[in-house]
């Protein structure tokens, strides 16, 4: 409750009986929220000799922080790379739909697609904060259309493109602008990708190296250039080898820049990534490991055929393949399903896997002074989790946007 010392008159919630994702640790902590914000209970008390107006039991449960995926296609019907009469409602739609998957921040991602349907689409995705009406837009991931002919998985040939006119004049050739990108997917052996990469770090956009046949030289150039980031790590690029490990080099480089780490994205749907192949990039960088779903619009829909971009696909049990081949087009996975897979197949405490849906996306995207954490003073975005690490509620901003 405000005191005569406080600084805001807003009502103060402390949620009890919980333990706290909190420096890498569950902690038994109360924890503290006012006007959105996670709040330091010491300067409550003897600052502004303030104390709670509502208390919540969590009923020894787990917080953590907000679930952050920053690879996800569409769902429940919705395809993002799809130039529909209604772009912002789909895009809500599914943004209210993954509160219930602990989700409270996204970044909507394209595939490949001709330069008319990124015109239509970029415009309209806008980025913005969460609330009852569902998770946070952060901003696009561009994945594609600057990517590998020969590693193109699910994406569409006849719409991929190199950087022919030197990198920076294509971006904006394809995209039209990149006002609410938040991420570009793209192959770096591909000629004149350096500008490229150059142009979209110089902006605060982070880039991802995917859906290509580099080495590992040039994987390491990228990464000097300003690359931050894996797409799908194993999925679409060179396989590793002895003597050239390519992309997936990059998670024990010693090519890249001191106090740099190099995140790589992980499908853990049991079906992208053998489990042995998941525990060996985890031990190899741990603190590198961000969960994606690379979730499609058949997401929450039942079996059969439906659309990514501008391919058909066929949904059979957990797996979506392009039609007719055996190809493999994102998942039908939810966060808190690769959150669970995770945990069990690398044999990782709940801590890291907690962490890999939230601390590390954040950190890799730039914002994890305000999310992805449980620090005072950041963003009051969290869920709660049982033992099974089944979501209970999910908050943003403080408050309650879905329960079970």
């Amino acid at each position: 409750m405000p005191s005569n010392k406080s600084v805001s008159d807003a009502p103060i919630t402390q949620f009890v009986n919980c333990r706290i994702l909190k420096d890498h640790k569950l902690q038994w902590e109360d924890l503290w929220v006012r006007e959105g914000k996670i709040l330091n209970p010491e300067k409550l008390f003897f600052d502004e000799e303030g104390f709670a107006d509502h208390k919540v039991d969590c009923e020894d449960n787990i917080i953590a922080p907000g679930f952050i995926d920053v690879q996800i296609n569409g769902g429940y019907g919705i395809d993002f790379s799809q130039a529909s009469s209604d772009i912002r409602g789909g895009v809500a739609l599914v943004a209210k739909k993954i509160l219930e998957h602990g989700v409270t921040s996204f970044c909507p991602t394209l595939v490949t697609s001709p330069p008319d349907i990124y015109h239509k689409v970029i415009p309209e995705v806008k980025a913005q904060d969460g609330g009852p009406e569902g998770a946070g837009v952060l901003g696009i991931h561009l994945e594609g259309p600057f990517i590998s002919e020969e590693k193109r998985g699910a994406h569409p040939p006849k719409f991929l493109r190199t950087f022919k006119a030197g990198g920076v004049a294509d971006l904006m050739e394809t995209y039209g602008h990149l006002d609410n990108v938040a991420m570009v997917t793209l192959a770096p052996e591909l000629a004149n990708s350096a500008a490229a990469i150059r142009e979209l770090s110089g902006r605060g956009i982070a880039v991802s190296l995917g859906h290509s046949m580099a080495d590992v030289s040039q994987a390491e150039e990228a990464v000097q250039h300003g690359a931050t980031f894996i797409t799908h790590l194993f999925n679409a690029m060179l396989p590793f080898h002895h003597r050239d490990p390519g992309i997936v080099g990059l998670l024990t480089s010693d090519r890249v820049p001191p106090g740099r780490t190099v995140y790589y994205g992980m499908i853990a749907d049991g079906i992208h990534t053998h489990p042995a192949a998941l525990r060996i990039a985890h031990r190899a960088n741990p603190a590198g490991l961000v969960l994606v779903t690379d979730a499609v619009m058949a997401m929450g829909l039942p079996p059969g055929r439906h659309t990514l971009g501008q391919q058909q696909i066929d949904i059979q049990g957990l797996h979506a393949y392009v039609l007719g081949t055996t190809t493999l087009s994102g998942s039908i996975a939810t966060m808190d399903m690769c959150v669970r897979h995770f945990r069990e197949a690398s044999g990782c405490t709940v801590e890291a896997a907690l962490e890999a849906a939230s601390l590390h996306p954040a950190q890799m995207l730039g914002i994890s002074h305000r999310k992805g954490t449980l620090e005072y003073g950041t963003d009051a975005d969290f869920v709660v989790l049982d033992d099974t690490l089944t979501v209970r509620e999910t908050y943003i901003a403080g408050q309650q946007v879905w329960r079970k």
